[in-house]
């Protein structure tokens, strides 16, 4: 039975290994608009899930924005509206690493603030899905949303990075 497990885990890293190797340039993503999501700002906890609806446009190869809006008209509202900075450091197949800045205006439980945030991430994108881009990221940020200054840090799955379609 241990033999056959192994057997079987040789097998699928090998076939993953060749799907992988199929393309071998970094998504192009110059002058293409991404419409997906993001739930990275700290209004948007595990009890009032607020993630926002983004735009991301690739201004160059190595440049990108992403323009952020989400709100819910509960009792109190809950919103963000924010923006990030994109710069692509390392292009790798069907991987784009790179380091961002973002900053967004706030609202929770019936408080007001602003947030910044900062470090590296990874976009990736499946071999015969190259128009959808899933994003990975970590680094630290800043929040006055609890009152008082509050520095956090971060890592952020795809499920709050984002997962975008490109256009």
């Amino acid at each position: 039975m241990r033999c056959e497990t192994k057997l079987l885990s040789l097998i699928c890293c090998a076939i993953l290994s060749l799907s992988v190797s199929l393309s071998s340039e970094a998504r192009e993503l110059q002058g293409r608009m991404g419409l997906g999501y993001n739930s990275q700002f700290v209004n948007s906890s595990e009890l009032e899930r607020v993630p926002a609806v983004s735009l991301k446009y690739g201004l160059s190869r190595e440049l990108a924005t992403e323009l952020l809006l989400g709100f819910s008209t509960t009792t109190p509202t809950n919103r963000v509206t924010g923006i990030k900075i994109f710069k692509n450091i390392f292009f790798e197949t069907q991987l784009n690493f790179y380091g961002f800045l973002g900053a967004g205006l706030l609202s929770a439980r019936g408080n007001s603030g602003f947030q910044c945030m900062g470090g590296f991430g990874a976009e990736f994108f499946i071999p015969g899905v190259e128009s959808l881009g899933f994003a990975m990221e970590t680094g630290g940020s800043m929040d006055t949303l609890s009152g008082s200054l509050a520095v956090r840090t971060m890592g952020a799955s795809f499920l709050d990075a984002g997962i975008h379609f490109y256009f």
